[in-house]
């Protein structure tokens, strides 16, 4: 897995991009706005609450790009709470044409990129950093507003907003913990989109059954190959003197502490239970090879967990960041376990792997376990318009969501991990995709600058859109 690299592993809001089939494109001179183009800047600020931060090159023919913020209520039941400015993007092509509402679940790129839906259609794109992410964070102390139904009421008044700019069909889309937010949007205001297309989301119903992920790393790839991750594991702890003074020797040169996670040797711990879980949902069948033998090196074991479970993840400067991300597991998403079986006698911290680790002692946190399932009843019994993309090879995916609405479907990447996209699709699933959402979106396809219509794959690669690169920045369930 020698793609998957430190900085790779640290990319932020890219990697609930890449979920959802974003690419980055390259920005262009040509694309800067001129005299003439102040109309729509104009009607942005005409909308209330909303801020034109800045309008950047967007690389996109026939777009412009701006970076945008919002006056949203911190409490959409209190108004006495007060208000935070939450960060959006838009890439604007033409009000007659659909837009596409991407939900990041995380902080939102700031750099033009597009939706497999945003090619598919020749729409608009407008992205939303979800709250307590980036800078979209209440002035207020507390997590306790951080909630999949608050969250949910600030997807619903953006919609509400831009419908007053671009009345045409909207389309929501995310993928990883993007693409779960798209869901609990549609299931608080099913009637803002018109239809919905999520990547790789989790689904975790009963937070007290991990089963299911069990399960799952315990058959998922050949035999070979998870004995193999379960040797490198045990080799790993079974030096674990040697790899925490590695670990210890990196925190102190770089400046970095362990005080959140509670230090390096529980660390290590968690990379390790993590590492086979991350392997299957960020690699690939190639991966399988570079997996260190029970003689390897422990420079190599070493080198082998930092560029599969991400070392730097659990450290005080990325962990911080993540704090919002854990507490929302915890109060509300739920986790996932792993298998622990051949690590017998080898572990210290029963328990390292729940997001209580992740969220500093002085947080109060309540699990609801009422929430999960109310959004699943919801799918099954009237998610109507729901298209998912899941990788057969996605553990994240074990327990999947499975609409009963009408025209909803779920579609499978046979071998796919965590970073699948429509494009990655067998060629009939791929055009029964595109094809509803096209039809969602009242029959709106993809227009080529030389005119007429491109076909449905060729829409997508010739927008640089396909396999996404970047790895999810925890690995774990809810788009990391």
């Amino acid at each position: 897995m020698r793609g998957l690299t430190r900085r790779r592993l640290l990319t932020t809001a890219a990697s609930a991009a890449s979920a959802a089939g974003l690419a980055a494109l390259p920005a262009r001179a040509a694309d800067r706005p001129g005299p003439g183009t102040g109309d729509v800047v104009d009607a942005l600020r005409a909308l209330p609450g909303l801020r034109v931060i800045e309008e950047r090159p967007s690389g996109v023919p026939g777009h412009r790009f701006f970076v945008l913020g919002l006056r949203q209520p911190v409490d959409h039941t209190d108004p006495g709470a007060g208000t935070f400015e939450q960060r959006l993007t838009l890439l604007h092509t033409a009000a007659e044409r659909p837009t596409v509402l991407f939900t990041t679940g995380y902080e939102v790129p700031l750099t033009a990129r597009r939706a497999e839906a945003t090619v598919v259609l020749g729409g608009n794109q407008i992205g939303v950093e979800h709250r307590f992410f980036g800078t979209s964070r209440p002035a207020a102390p507390g997590l306790t507003r951080l909630t999949i139904r608050q969250a949910a009421d600030d997807h619903h008044r953006v919609v509400r907003l831009f419908r007053r700019l671009y009345p045409r069909a909207w389309i929501s889309t995310g993928g990883s913990k993007g693409g779960m937010a798209c869901v609990y949007h549609r299931r608080f205001h099913p009637h803002d989109v018109d239809g919905t297309v999520v990547h790789s989301a989790p689904n975790n119903v009963d937070d007290r059954d991990d089963s299911a992920y069990v399960r799952f790393l315990e058959r998922v790839g050949t035999p070979a190959v998870r004995d193999a991750l379960k040797e490198a594991q045990r080799q790993i702890l079974l030096r674990r003197a040697e790899m925490v003074a590695r670990y210890e020797s990196w925190a102190a040169a770089t400046g970095d502490t362990f005080r959140i996670v509670g230090g390096a040797d529980k660390a290590l711990e968690i990379a390790v239970l993590r590492a086979s879980f991350m392997f299957w949902q960020n690699g690939t069948a190639a991966d399988a090879a570079a997996v260190p033998g029970p003689d390897a090196s422990t420079d190599a074991l070493y080198a082998w967990l930092e560029d599969t479970a991400g070392l730097p993840l659990y450290a005080d400067s990325t962990a911080r960041h993540y704090v919002p991300y854990w507490y929302q597991l915890g109060t509300q998403l739920g986790y996932l376990n792993v298998p622990t079986a051949h690590l017998g006698g080898l572990l210290r911290y029963p328990g390292a792997i729940e997001p209580r680790s992740f969220v500093p002692r002085a947080v109060p946190m309540r699990f609801d376990a009422g929430a999960m399932r109310d959004i699943d009843d919801w799918v099954r019994g009237h998610g109507d318009r729901l298209l998912f993309v899941n990788g057969g090879q996605d553990p994240s995916v074990a327990e999947s969501f499975r609409p009963g609405g009408r025209d909803s479907r779920v579609l499978w990447v046979p071998g796919g991990n965590h970073h699948v996209t429509v494009a990655d699709l067998p060629a009939a699933d791929r055009a029964e995709a595109v094809a509803m959402i096209r039809r969602w979106a009242g029959g709106a396809g993809a227009v080529p600058s030389g005119g007429g219509r491109t076909t449905d794959r060729n829409a997508l690669a010739a927008s640089g859109v396909g396999r996404p690169g970047s790895a999810s920045v925890n690995g774990g369930r809810g788009g990391t």
